[in-house]
């Protein structure tokens, strides 16, 4: 329906972005394009998990069944490598041992959507949500799962506009402020209200 046209170059870099940290690096973009559009070409390989160690550090996790910390690197390992169901796994079982990590819970978020599975990935924002309302990564990731997963443009609007008020100086809310003046350019009929201009509004 568009959307990707609508949003895709303004959010590359952001679209599902990595939670864990800056020594991640965020999977490419097309692979989101490629969840809500299967037939969307050919997309670059993922980087080739390393087995000797993820062996390791399997072992490890399961020699000490209250380490969360190497569980979701483990989940971060397999995401990397596009092993979708795999990173789930591992980022439940981290949540098990501590449920109220906001960056593992969006990042599984994230894992359900890259599996096709939209309504779920939104159901555990909804979780990351009620751990820190103000989860500029979670919010801004809703508005690109009901963009692109949902075809949902008044929902990912909401998202974003809220992001840009609860943080309006952070690089989330500047590639949500982005995306939104994409969408009423394309898309004027959906009303609402303005973007802010600039930070510092709420």
């Amino acid at each position: 329906m568009g959307v990707a046209g609508v949003f895709f170059g303004v959010l590359v870099g952001w679209i599902i972005g990595s939670q864990q940290g800056s020594d991640r690096p965020a999977p490419a973009p097309a692979a989101a394009a490629a969840a809500s559009q299967p037939s969307a070409g050919s997309q670059p390989a993922p980087p080739p998990l390393d087995e000797s160690r993820a062996s390791a550090m399997k072992q490890s996790a399961q020699q000490n069944p209250t380490d969360a910390v190497t569980r979701v690197q483990l989940g971060n390992m397999y995401f990397d490598a596009g092993r979708f169901q795999e990173s789930a796994d591992w980022y439940e079982q981290a949540l098990k041992i501590h449920p109220d990590d906001v960056n593992a819970s969006t990042d599984l978020g994230i894992a359900y959507y890259y599996m096709n599975q939209p309504d779920k990935a939104l159901a555990q924002f909804d979780k990351s949500l009620a751990i820190d309302p103000k989860h500029g990564k979670t919010l801004l990731n809703v508005g690109i799962v009901r963009a692109f997963g949902k075809s949902d443009l008044k929902g990912a609007a909401e998202a974003w506009q809220k992001l840009v008020d609860v943080a309006p100086s952070s690089e989330e809310a500047r590639a949500a402020r982005q995306a939104l003046d994409g969408l009423k350019a394309n898309h004027p009929d959906l009303g609402g209200g303005s973007a802010p201009k600039g930070p510092g509004s709420s």
